[in-house]
């Protein structure tokens, strides 16, 4: 598997590699690490070339105590990509043209609005096209959740994770979260034997789907701990799954990004809202 591990230095983007270890420690690891003085005006020629300097040596830092880190478990390391110029343009150009299989970042899971406004990990999120890994805090890499709607999107997911990542030691747990038929149109939600019926099938469709999930998992010789069919909001229901189990990490599908598709995805919200690291096959 190849990796682009991005990281300001940060103690936050190092804990995306100590946990990404404990899934796959057999993957070569590149280093990218940012000079942005972007937002400098022109006429600051000076000022940019001094900034620069001392930003690039910062960097060529950052990049060496990276590169320990990676090597500390057991990770390889491939090479160290030092970018000058704007930091999220950079690492959605050198994923694609590198064709990396997965972007590896942490995100410092700020609180209220500026949970994502400005934030690098969102804006690399809503705009690649290379599957991402998003890290918020140190964990034990034990407990995976494989959060599934039965779309072609999230059982992609799950091969893309059972190619890319070990799960042979884990505890896998899978979800399936189905849209409370009376919070529907008016006119449907009054008629009990229409509730009844719309249940009933939501049901054998939840029932089927895991049933699924549990065959695949089979063929490679995988077993799940739980599955669970819960109502609900599904971003609201799968991060507060995910805090009851205390799981590691969440797994989710999603389409290829289109600019602005970001904003009412299912995946954006369970990132924003879980304490759990996410990978989101793309």
């Amino acid at each position: 598997m190849k990796i682009l591990f991005c990281t300001d230095g940060s103690e936050i983007s190092f804990n995306a590699l100590r946990n990404f270890a404990k899934i796959q420690p057999n993957s070569e690891v590149d280093i990218f690490c940012s000079v942005d003085y972007s937002f400098l005006p022109d006429t600051y020629a000076l000022e940019i070339a001094t900034y620069e300097n001392t930003c690039s040596q910062i960097a060529s830092d950052i990049i060496i105590n990276a590169k320990e880190t990676a090597e500390e478990v057991g990770l390889t390391f491939g090479k160290s990509i030092q970018y000058c110029g704007e930091t999220v343009g950079g690492i959605l150009d050198t994923a694609k043209f590198g064709n990396y299989d997965l972007i590896l970042m942490g995100s410092n899971g700020k609180k209220g609005l500026q949970r994502w406004l400005g934030s690098v990990s969102r804006d690399v999120i809503n705009h690649s096209e290379t599957s991402v890994y998003i890290s918020k805090h140190k964990n034990e890499g034990k407990k995976i959740l494989f959060a599934t709607d039965g779309s072609s999107n999230s059982k992609l997911a799950l091969k893309d994770a059972i190619k890319f990542l070990n799960l042979k030691d884990k505890e896998i747990y899978a979800c399936i979260v189905l849209e409370n038929p009376s919070l529907l149109f008016l006119e449907g939600s009054i008629d009990t034997n229409w509730l009844m019926k719309i249940s009933e099938l939501q049901r054998k469709y939840a029932a089927d789907i895991l049933e699924e999930f549990n065959e695949t998992l089979k063929q490679y010789e995988l077993s799940i701990n739980e599955e669970e069919s819960l109502s609900g909001i599904p971003a609201v229901k799968i991060a507060d799954y995910a805090k009851e189990k205390g799981i590691d990490l969440i797994i989710l599908g999603t389409r290829q990004g289109k600019k602005g598709f970001w904003q009412t995805s299912v995946s954006k919200r369970v990132t924003e809202l879980t304490e759990s690291d996410v990978i989101i096959f793309k």
